[in-house]
Parts: structure tokens; sequence; C-alpha cells
């Protein structure tokens, strides 16, 4: 929206990319991948966060904390089996 956005994001793009590698959080949190919907989406603490559709985001914040617990240790493996 203006230069000094713009600024910021090239000095540091990752801090905008979607955790996951833009993967539904909820799935990852359940240990698969699974699509997103650009308009299901969350920013916790700093990081963004994906979802499915609407009704997992729902589900998703009912336990963020719990579902990032989840789904971090679980990523590096489900990324793995993508490449």
């Amino acid at each position: 929206a203006s230069q000094e956005n713009r600024d910021l994001f090239a000095a540091a793009p990752e801090k905008y990319a979607p955790q996951y590698g833009g993967y539904c959080a909820w799935a990852v949190g359940h240990g698969y991948t699974a699509g997103i919907d650009p308009e299901a989406w969350t920013i916790r603490d700093g990081r963004l966060y994906l979802n499915y559709d609407l009704e997992i985001r729902e589900k998703w914040l009912g336990d963020a904390g719990g579902w990032i617990a989840r789904g971090d240790p679980n990523w590096p493996g489900l990324l793995a089996g993508k490449e």
C-alpha cells in the first residue's frame, strides 16, 4: 500500500509467509496437508495461519495454541513428504 510497506516486506519476506507452507493449519495439526480458503486466515503471535475453510478456522481457533503445538512438530515431516 506504500513504499514503506514494500520496503518492510522486501527486508524480511519470510516474516509475511504463511506458516506450514500455506497448507491448512488444522490439517497439519492432524498430521496431513490440505488446501486452504484464502478468506480463512488468522494472525497469531505475528504469524499467519491459513485454514481449509471458515468452519475449520473456527474449530482451529477454539484451541489455536494446542493446534500450533501439534502442528509445529508435524510440519517438518509433512514438508519432507511434499518434496
